[in-house]
């Protein structure tokens, strides 16, 4: 292998595909990127046998050739090397990179050993706005478990329901949702969480669309000069959809920065009670209220005005609070809710795209 590539392409590429090496992994060679030269192109690839991301890159290509070296190293040199351009040259499993003030040696392993890219030969096409795609992901993939346990909700949902497009994640204790817009196949993968967040920093500032491929196993994102291939999660999720209520015994739509402030301010005193915060309506005095509570700090109360529909008080975790706030758009927040026990329902009252659902603590 022999050939020229510029620093900022390198580097670019390296960074897109360098978090997937897994230096923690059993095989030690899931902690290197496979290097190879591909149809008049210059392709990186990374896998940690769940998830495999591989870069295309243009390059002036004398002799084909394929290497894998350490990720981790790779990308820090790369990224330390001034713009311009770099020459590779394979020698022996050695990896020779050039530059006009630099010339260094990586020992590498034969890319016979790198495990096979996964491809998915057929299976349901469809394309979506990277922006759009980007802004749900963003909305939502934060409300995905972390618990093994329950493997189905460690993954984000993404199905149609009357030919429109939506994208879910829930914990079982929060509920995110966005309707992505119209889609005419017949979706239904469940993505894990994490391959999403890579999804995430992939697509970056790209503007355009995104290509989607899937089958029942595995899902193939083409992000440009980028392709991210993830191992579905197997089992059904839950019907979400029931649980979001449409009708409130008690209400409120105020300023979301309101909103946000009297919560952070409340979230101080709750950190002793696991973030639970007391909210409570009052419709005559057009009011919200926080109340917190810590046995050994003190405790405040802390109100917002906005236009209330109904009495009623309702205890919730703060800190999902605060990030349900942190996905919505827009100036205004609507708040509702019924009862003590039951699941409440924050969304832009000029946006019904995106519903963000907390369940209640038992105060």
């Amino acid at each position: 292998m022999k050939l020229q590539v510029t620093q900022e392409h390198l580097n670019q590429a390296l960074n897109s595909v360098g978090r997937v090496a897994n230096t923690r992994n059993t095989l030690p060679i899931l902690s290197n990127v496979l290097i190879k030269t591909a149809n008049n192109r210059l392709s990186l690839a990374a896998t940690n046998l769940d998830i495999a991301i591989v870069h295309y890159i243009g390059a002036k290509i004398d002799q084909e050739g394929a290497i894998t070296v350490p990720a981790r190293l790779m990308q820090e040199f790369i990224s330390s090397l001034p713009s311009g351009v770099i020459e590779l040259e394979l020698e022996n499993n050695k990896l020779k990179i050039a530059t006009d003030q630099y010339n260094s040696t990586i020992n590498g392993i034969v890319a016979d050993d790198f495990p096979v890219m996964p491809t998915i030969s057929e299976g349901k096409k469809w394309t979506i706005d990277s922006v759009l795609l980007k802004k749900g992901l963003q909305q939502v993939v934060f409300a995905a478990s972390s618990d093994e346990t329950r493997q189905v909700l460690t993954g984000v949902y993404l199905h149609t329901k009357d030919s429109k497009l939506f994208i879910a994640a829930t914990d079982s204790y929060r509920l995110a949702e966005r309707d992505l817009g119209k889609n005419t196949q017949d979706v239904s993968i469940l993505v894990p969480a994490n391959a999403m967040q890579d999804l995430l920093r992939v697509m970056g500032d790209y503007e355009g669309e995104v290509n989607v491929t899937h089958d029942g196993q595995q899902v193939l994102f083409q992000v440009g000069d980028v392709e991210l291939t993830a191992r579905l999660v197997e089992g059904t999720y839950p019907d979400y959809q029931k649980l979001i209520p449409s009708d409130f015994s008690a209400q409120i739509k105020l300023k979301k920065a309101d909103l946000n402030n009297v919560t952070k301010v409340s979230s101080l005193f709750a950190r002793e009670s696991a973030g639970s915060v007391t909210i409570e309506l009052k419709e005559k005095e057009s009011t919200l209220s926080i109340c917190s509570i810590a046995s050994q700090l003190g405790e405040n109360v802390a109100t917002a005005k906005g236009s209330v529909g109904g009495d009623g008080s309702i205890t919730l975790n703060s800190r999902y609070l605060l990030d349900a706030l942190g996905a919505l758009n827009g100036e205004e927040v609507f708040f509702g809710f019924n009862g003590k026990l039951e699941p409440t329902i924050l969304k832009d009252p000029k946006d019904n795209n995106y519903k963000h659902v907390i369940m209640p603590l038992k105060s």
